[in-house]
């Protein structure tokens, strides 16, 4: 039987389902290239050792911290389990010391990694065909492609240097109203975003909190490298949810960058109160499990268990967790900033961006970034980055590429940006040549 791809879900010949699957194919392709793309946390702190540490820790806070005899303990790390998860009450115990965050653990829904945790958000909000959702452009492609299988129309807010254009933000809710449209939320990442490396200021932020509340708009924020700040002093600014006084904010959480990406777990704090249809009032965390109890009935325990067995030797703080992760990827940062700067020195055609932490930065050329270029610099020149054009909404032509510095050494980051800059070269020399 041979079936027909338009006789399938439209998202599954879209480009936003595509780019992951592209990108790890040139990756795959071409394994001696240095890559410059893959967001991956750093491998070298990896240790197969700690796994049955932390399981055993996770054990021990089950027996000494809630009391629970042999057989409940097995139950709890074998067994089908609560569909919120076991480790709410820690995240709730983390958000609380790491981000001045306090919440309710029954507003915590243990996900299947963060991806999960946008898919229930969004598929709560797609109630019917009116509804929109606003997302800061550029977009992490895994939002793009969530939003594609709801059939979730997403209109992208201006982005730039600020993290977000709050007048933007305005004359799209303004057009999507105008245009009979409902916009349920804005996505966005205030710290250190994928993919543009950009951070949002303390002030953009409570303005940006005031504009929700006046709008009646939800925020999703989503923030898996909000602990990664390169400056020296580790100075973070609150998170929207710390500073959100009136349930405003979905705030998305992930261990991927701060644990371990192979267990596969995030979560979602939805502490907005939701009435049901005979009156009573519950948490809008409440909904996302029933959703969840649908799609991946609970996340694996076993998984958890590692998580909270790596919060609980660390006083449930992932700050104090990440250090040496931290340094790693602010002193890589500021190794590839500095590199770009040597190989392009002023006046240049050739920019970039000068992130304040996190794992990305952007660099602009005079000439459209496209997967073919790519394909050409991994075959020819021996690097892989990211085009940017992933992560727009539309098919406009887009003059820059994403550097990731998270999973490589200095060592290879030099190496890498000489490679690059004999491709940005070769090409800027070639343009020039075409166009005389």
């Amino acid at each position: 039987m041979e079936i027909d791809v338009a006789a399938l879900h439209p998202a599954l010949d879209d480009p936003a389902l595509n780019s992951m699957n592209f990108l790890n194919e040139i990756a795959q392709h071409y394994p001696d290239a240095i890559s410059l793309a893959a967001g991956r946390p750093y491998e070298e702190f990896f240790d197969v050792d700690a796994l049955p540490r932390w399981l055993d820790r996770f054990r021990r806070h089950l027996a000494d911290d809630l009391g629970h005899d042999p057989g409940r303990i097995t139950r709890t790390l074998f067994q089908y389990g609560r569909t919120k998860g076991i480790l709410h009450e820690l995240i709730a115990r983390n958000l609380a010391l790491d981000e001045q965050i306090t919440v309710d653990p029954e507003a915590v829904v243990v996900t299947v990694g963060c991806q999960e945790a946008m898919f229930l958000v969004l598929r709560a909000l797609r109630a019917g065909p009116r509804d929109v959702l606003l997302a800061v452009a550029p977009t992490y492609v895994g939002l793009t492609g969530a939003a594609r299988l709801l059939d979730f129309p997403v209109r992208p807010v201006a982005g730039g240097p600020a993290g977000i254009d709050l007048a933007d933000l305005r004359a799209q809710l303004d057009r999507a109203r105008a245009a009979g449209e409902r916009p349920r939320a804005c996505y966005l990442m205030p710290d250190f975003a994928n993919p543009s490396g950009v951070s949002m200021s303390l002030a953009d932020r409570r303005r940006l909190l005031d504009l929700a509340d006046s709008e009646d708009l939800l925020l999703i924020e989503d923030n898996p490298y909000g602990l990664f700040p390169a400056d020296d002093d580790g100075t973070r600014l609150p998170t929207l949810k710390a500073l959100d006084e009136r349930a405003r904010v979905v705030y998305l959480g992930s261990f991927a960058k701060t644990v371990l990406p192979g267990a596969r777990v995030g979560y979602v704090l939805a502490d907005q109160r939701v009435r049901g249809s005979d009156g009573t009032v519950g948490l809008f965390a409440d909904q996302l499990a029933r959703i969840k109890s649908m799609v991946t009935v609970n996340t694996s325990p076993i998984a958890q268990a590692v998580i909270g067995g790596r919060l609980l030797e660390h006083g449930c703080s992932l700050v104090e967790a990440n250090v040496r992760e931290r340094a790693v990827y602010a002193g890589n940062l500021r190794h590839l900033v500095a590199g770009l700067a040597r190989r392009f020195p002023a006046p240049s055609e050739v920019g970039w961006n000068v992130p304040r932490g996190g794992f990305f930065a952007v660099v602009t050329v005079p000439f459209p970034v496209d997967d073919a270029l790519l394909t050409r610099s991994a075959r020819e020149y021996g690097v892989l980055w990211t085009p940017m054009a992933h992560f727009y909404d539309d098919t406009a032509a887009v003059n820059a590429l994403r550097l990731s510095v998270s999973v490589v050494t200095p060592e290879q980051i030099d190496q890498g940006l000489d490679r690059l800059a004999a491709l940005l070269t070769d090409e800027l020399a070639r343009r020039k040549v075409s166009v005389s």
